[in-house]
């Protein structure tokens, strides 16, 4: 099994279907590989604050999935420990979200890894860094 199979058998199938959370903010997984992941999702009305603009959870939860999906997909267990975000455009329902995980770091235990969340204009709304540890238990599919 090549490194991609591997990661959609990890990130897809025993993380995606079953996260109710993601599946309810409608995201698509795009691409994977380990150490790597593209996730897409809309944003809708009901994802919205009392600014009328996305709320900022809703860009933490994508990047936050997007983290989770490229760390694991190595096929050993990976939490965070360690995650922030910076917003730097407004986002608004109608909107179409990619986030690209880029792995920093990457050793026994830890791995850093920095998502850029963009729009449909190909313009960066959010900047997402997370810290994952890495522990020795290993996915079933590998």
């Amino acid at each position: 099994m090549d490194s991609k199979e591997k990661a959609y058998k990890i990130a897809k199938e025993q993380m995606y279907d079953k996260d109710a959370f993601s599946q309810w903010l409608g995201i698509e997984i795009v691409a994977l590989d380990a150490g790597k992941a593209v996730l897409k999702m809309m944003v809708r009305a009901e994802m919205t604050n009392g600014f009328g603009i996305a709320h900022g959870g809703i860009t933490y939860s994508l990047a936050d999935s997007a983290l989770a999906f490229a760390a694991n997909a190595y096929g050993r267990h990976s939490v965070s420990v360690e995650t922030s975000i910076s917003h730097t455009q407004v986002v608004k329902a109608g909107d179409e979200l990619t986030a690209t995980t880029f792995e920093e770091s990457l050793n026994h235990k830890i791995g850093i890894y920095r998502i850029l969340i963009k729009n449909q204009a190909k313009e960066t709304v959010a900047i997402f860094k997370g810290t994952v540890y890495r522990s020795s238990k290993e996915w079933a599919a590998t």
